[in-house]
């Protein structure tokens, strides 16, 4: 195997004026930015009651399993991750073993999908803040305006250092995982919903039941993002450490997180009775139902704050995520060669920045 490298598949190094703030994060930044990117608030939220919905009480089992599997996966992921260091990531990884035009072809589905991501987290981010405004004002404002407006805070953030974005990811992820742990808190203190605490739930017999299947896609859908510490492998602090180590660190972290949250909704409302609420008219507001019921109106509202900022993080780390493959596009003459440059006073690459906000 042949000595590390930041640019491969390309032909040189990049130069100074194309080179990324190198040795600026470390593991912690990492996992932000990859759990961020997972959003667990608007999975949990949002997404897990969907896939109660169609699994039942195989749902628990479901999360953990996923995360199993891309643990596997993230194995031989990470490895590569000694001998290749490239903000393309996958454009990179494909291309040394499969050639150039099969990483090429990588990079643009990757592109597209992130920017897809972003449009939908986006759409995301504006609908929960006009209703979270509108209930706590009175007023309300169009979706799309506060979509614009996180758009343009977005694309400032990703404009500046990468630590910023760090930092801000490091406290939008604390607090929506707290009010989990909050709402998760209360179920305990109660001694579970109805049935008390069922642990027939993390059995797998369930697992063979219609609509496992559906569950499954959610499940792993739940994961998303993962793949991002190795798009900051050039400016992570000993990459051939801190991208394995933060890979686990966060596939480890949200699937037993996942696990123990999808859990304790069903506790909350019973293993009887927790399907037919997540498929009813119910389904949508199961989560903030319970916590208010286990944990009080305050932990409720505090939820329904939270997901506004638990969409903002996922977007700012799916843009995050989107410059820097323009960027690695750019830099490998995939795409117009401006895109592969860097702002002398941030190092950010301030042109895929700008045209990913565009």
């Amino acid at each position: 195997m042949t000595a590390p490298t930041s640019s491969e598949p390309a032909s040189s190094a990049p130069g100074d004026a194309a080179r990324l703030s190198g040795g600026a994060i470390g593991t912690g930044d990492l996992v932000f930015f990859v759990v961020a990117a997972a959003a667990p608030l608007t999975v949990m939220a949002g997404v897990a009651p969907i896939a109660i919905g169609m699994a039942g009480e195989a749902a628990p089992l479901g999360y953990l399993l996923s995360g199993l599997l891309l643990a596997v996966f993230a194995a031989g992921f990470t490895a590569m991750s000694r001998f290749v260091r490239n903000a393309g990531a996958f454009y990179a990884y494909i291309g040394r073993g499969l050639g150039r035009p099969a990483g090429a072809g990588a990079a643009y589905v990757a592109l597209v999908a992130y920017n897809a991501i972003e449009v939908g987290l986006l759409a995301a981010f504006g609908r929960f803040t006009e209703s979270g405004f509108e209930d706590l004002t009175g007023v309300r404002v169009a979706w799309w305006i506060w979509a614009t407006t996180g758009l343009l805070a977005i694309g400032v953030l990703g404009y500046l250092r990468v630590t910023l974005s760090a930092r801000i990811l490091g406290v939008a992820l604390v607090l929506e995982v707290l009010v989990l742990f909050v709402f998760e808190a209360g179920v305990l203190a109660h001694g579970g919903g109805p049935q008390g605490l069922d642990f027939g739930t993390l059995s797998p017999t369930g697992l063979g039941e219609p609509g496992v299947g559906g569950m499954f896609v959610l499940a792993i859908g739940a994961f998303i993002g993962f793949e991002a510490t190795a798009i900051y492998a050039e400016e992570a602090r000993r990459p051939e450490r801190t991208v394995p180590r933060a890979t686990y660190v966060a596939v480890a972290f949200l699937a037993l997180f996942y696990t123990f949250t999808v859990w304790m909704i069903i506790n909350a409302y019973g293993s009887d009775r927790a399907r037919a609420v997540a498929s009813g008219d119910g389904g949508a507001d199961m989560v903030f139902s319970a916590t208010e019921r286990f944990a009080g109106a305050w932990a409720a509202d505090s939820m329904h704050v939270l997901i506004i900022t638990s969409a903002f993080a996922a977007t700012l780390a799916f843009h995050n995520g989107a410059a820097r493959y323009f960027y690695a596009l750019g830099r490998e003459g995939l795409l117009p060669a401006g895109l592969g440059t860097v702002s002398p006073r941030t190092r950010a690459p301030a042109v895929a920045v700008l045209t990913q906000s565009a």
